[in-house]
């Protein structure tokens, strides 16, 4: 990266405290307190926002740039495996809104639940899955995420709390409200993020769940994540009124700097404590994709090359981590690049094994498709004949 874009970056980041002196290595001090300052201010709607200084730690900024630039290579391969037809079906990328599955994810736990739309890869990597998981999952295999029946749109981890990967727009948002209530109905201290794009925001079902998400103070979190394109309509051409985090009107919103991972992380930790207390708030993530809506979308054809690169230039998040790293002299120029590396032959080696997974058995066709016992009704007078009632 050419210095004087460094410089840039680092004059947007605006460190507060320099914790971490010239000298100090990550190695000799790797939870040293940093402060820095989030790119932009929050906007908020009926709520006071949060302070935008966000305190991190060497740590903490290498695990970003790691974990960012892993998710980015992820989908830039599946953006290869697709073209050479491993990858079928729909395939919706994720690269350029990395920060909103980092940020969100080092604001809370494993209990707290995400739900969320068909671009769902990289927020099912922050939960804790596998590069072969996602992969075989890709690929339609049996070692995917879903045993390779839901394919990208379909990616789920349960037991880290990721209930999806939803392929009807805005379909997520009611059950991310049902996840709420039961997590409210348990007395779990917990919250749930309902998370959509700018495409499905217009959609009744989200209004009509947030409505009842108002009126039993549920603990969830709505984050739309406005890439500020729905398919190839832009945002101004599809809704009379673009700020969404206004829409819940009687829901207070904040809207975040979605390019910065230190300003969604603070909001999501924000959210968190005000939905436990006092129930939804609405997040609109100010992020942008670099790929089109799908592989099928060129993504140039409704906006300028020059608008992409721009982004790419001026607001990109791995760059801002990497300009944080550099400034505060936690890692050089030169061990960043080989973690890059290291991360492309961490996601070629996922492929390869991805690729030896068989598929699945044709018998898995008529799998998963009922609740074990579903549709089976006892008779006889010591009811122990079972007759099937679906066919």
């Amino acid at each position: 990266m050419a210095l004087s874009t460094s410089r840039a970056i680092n004059h947007i980041m605006k460190p507060l405290s320099r914790a971490v002196c010239a000298t100090r290595r990550l190695s000799s001090d790797s939870t040293a307190t940093i402060t820095v300052e989030t790119s932009l201010p929050f906007t908020s709607h009926n709520v006071d926002p949060p302070s935008r200084s966000v305190e991190t730690s060497p740590m903490e900024l290498m695990t970003f740039f790691k974990d960012m630039t892993e998710m980015r290579r992820m989908e830039i391969a599946a953006d290869s495996l697709y073209k050479a037809k491993l990858i079928r079906g729909f395939c919706h990328l994720y690269d350029g809104q990395e920060a909103v599955a980092v940020g969100m994810e080092a604001a809370i736990t494993k209990k707290d639940c995400i739900i969320t739309a068909y671009r769902d890869h990289c927020i099912f990597l922050g939960r804790g899955g596998t590069l072969v998981e996602s992969f075989a999952e890709l690929m339609g295999r049996r070692d995917g995420c879903s045993r390779g029946k839901g394919g990208s749109m379909h990616f789920y981890k349960k037991e880290s709390g990721f209930y999806g990967g939803h392929g009807i727009v805005g379909a997520q948002v009611p059950l991310g409200i049902g996840l709420a209530f039961a997590q409210k109905y348990k007395k779990e201290d917990y919250v749930t993020f309902a998370m959509y794009g700018d495409g499905a925001a217009n959609q009744g079902q989200l209004f009509e769940a947030l409505n009842m998400a108002a009126l039993w103070d549920l603990p969830a979190i709505l984050v739309c994540e406005n890439n500020h394109y729905g398919m190839g309509t832009a945002e101004w051409r599809a809704a009379k009124s673009p700020a969404y985090y206004k829409r819940g009107d009687y829901v207070p919103g904040l809207r975040v700097d979605g390019m910065d991972v230190f300003a969604v992380k603070q909001a999501c930790a924000f959210a968190k404590q005000h939905a436990l207390k006092n129930g939804p708030i609405i997040l609109e993530m100010d992020t942008y994709r670099y790929h089109g809506h799908s592989m099928s979308d060129p993504g140039s054809t409704y906006r300028t090359r020059d608008e992409i690169s721009g982004v790419r230039q001026e607001r990109d998040p791995v760059e801002r981590i990497r300009s944080l790293i550099l400034a505060h002299n936690i890692a050089t120029e030169a061990e960043l690049k080989d973690i890059e590396k290291e991360n492309r032959k961490v996601v070629d080696e996922a492929i390869r094994k991805a690729k030896e997974s068989p598929m699945p058995d044709p018998s898995e066709l008529f799998t998963n498709v009922y609740v074990k016992g579903f549709g089976v009704e006892a008779y006889g007078a010591d009811r122990k004949e079972l007759r099937a009632t679906l066919p």
